[in-house]
């Protein structure tokens, strides 16, 4: 794979005409050693956010052993790469054949939110005696930019009878939920903490683990959250205060955390129509979020030459014949910009390179390494990190 220091050094020695998926090895295990480092539990890799190898033995080297798999597709995938890897399959909604293979395959951890799906996962892995089994509760999104509130989760009253009835089959029982994607506060983990409270309470049961999901943010432009030192802090504290077993175990599934700063797109500017931008790739490759959730990306010039341009915002097209191949953006860039001249649209780590398509026959991409920095991130520099003072204030309002 071709390797450079930057875009630029891509764009100069390649000149390229499809997109090119520009990935850094080193933010991914720069991520994935802050997870390892300083999330106060166990961190599993949501791998739906990217399923990319490259990126996946990244994070294992980053000290991540864990993995939340949503497929039998990415349980053989993981099991391959990472014959060590612990794999949990969070989808609360299975089929049989695929509870079964991935018991085989070595997977113990399940999530449910019904009485039909735990007598799914009795039957399928035979009536074992060793399963962790995690109940997901349904909690608001309302602090999250893309809700999970709706497919998932059973609620806090329905909930105990299902805590009792996992009791008697688990190994290890546990409670888990999902804030939602891209969650802008640590109150949407307090807010949740008080539901799982809730639901504990009502069984009275013991329970073993504590999964706070994913959620936890990245860096967009508009899009500035408090540092992730902060979330810890809040769920830590929130979770030394449930009515748990004493060994009770904590667990987050982070996905676009881990994800977002290993990859952006560099891609070729086609034609200029006013405030508009026709571009190599779009909604059906790797800018699906952008056309269709409106999601803001970081978006610089590649030029050779630094431009004194004005900033202007910019709409974008994609390169298929659909209307809905546009992505409004805006992505600011300077004023002059032109055909002929590739941009660098960052932050595509997370569901950026999972959500490509092949439609209309624009699927093919190329792939180069760079060593430069992510064109934003919330990882802090260096090995060592600190909740700054002005976080405090947050984290004791919140907890």
């Amino acid at each position: 794979m071709f390797e450079s220091h930057h875009a630029l050094g891509v764009a100069q020695a390649l000149a390229p005409a499809r997109p090119v998926t520009l990935v850094r090895p080193h933010a991914a295990r720069a991520a994935a050693r802050f997870f390892a480092r300083h999330f106060p539990g166990r961190s599993f890799y949501a791998v739906k956010a990217n399923p990319d190898p490259m990126l996946l033995n990244e994070l294992w080297a980053g000290g991540i052993r864990a993995f939340d798999v949503a497929s039998i597709g990415e349980a053989r995938l993981v099991r391959a790469l990472l014959p060590e890897a612990t794999l949990a399959f969070m989808h609360p909604v299975k089929a049989e054949e695929a509870i079964a293979e991935a018991y085989a395959l070595g997977c113990r951890i399940f999530s449910l939110d019904s009485h039909e799906e735990l007598a799914k996962i009795v039957r399928a892995t035979g009536g074992a005696t060793d399963l962790s089994l995690l109940v997901r509760l349904r909690v608001s999104s309302a602090h999250s930019k893309l809700s999970l509130a709706s497919k998932f989760g059973i609620g806090v009253t329905e909930a105990p009878a299902l805590l009792m009835a996992a009791r008697q089959v688990a190994d290890s029982l546990g409670v888990c939920f999902h804030v939602g994607s891209q969650a802008m506060t640590p109150q949407a983990y307090a807010d949740a903490m008080a539901f799982v409270r809730a639901a504990i309470v009502e069984a009275s049961v013991t329970v073993d683990v504590i999964d706070v999901g994913g959620g936890f943010p990245s860096r967009y432009p508009g899009m500035e959250p408090p540092p992730l030192l902060a979330y810890f802090a809040v769920i830590h504290r929130a979770f030394e205060a449930l009515p748990i077993s004493y060994s009770a175990e904590l667990w987050c599934e982070p996905g676009r955390a881990l994800a977002a700063d290993y990859a952006s797109v560099l891609v070729r500017v086609e034609k200029r129509r006013g405030e508009e931008l026709y571009v190599n790739d779009g909604a059906y490759g790797s800018l699906f979020d952008a056309a269709h959730v409106a999601w803001r990306y970081p978006a610089r010039l590649v030029r050779a030459e630094p431009s004194t341009a004005q900033p202007l915002g910019f709409a974008l097209w994609g390169p298929t014949c659909d209307d809905m191949d546009h992505m409004k953006g805006p992505f600011v860039l300077p004023a002059d910009v032109r055909p002929g001249d590739y941009l660098e649209i960052g932050q595509l780590g997370a569901y950026g390179q999972a959500m490509r398509t092949g439609f209309n026959g624009f699927g093919e991409h190329d792939a180069a390494i760079v060593h430069d920095a992510p064109m934003l991130s919330l990882i802090p520099d260096g090995e060592d990190a600190a909740v700054p003072d002005n976080v405090m204030p947050l984290i004791r309002r919140q907890a």
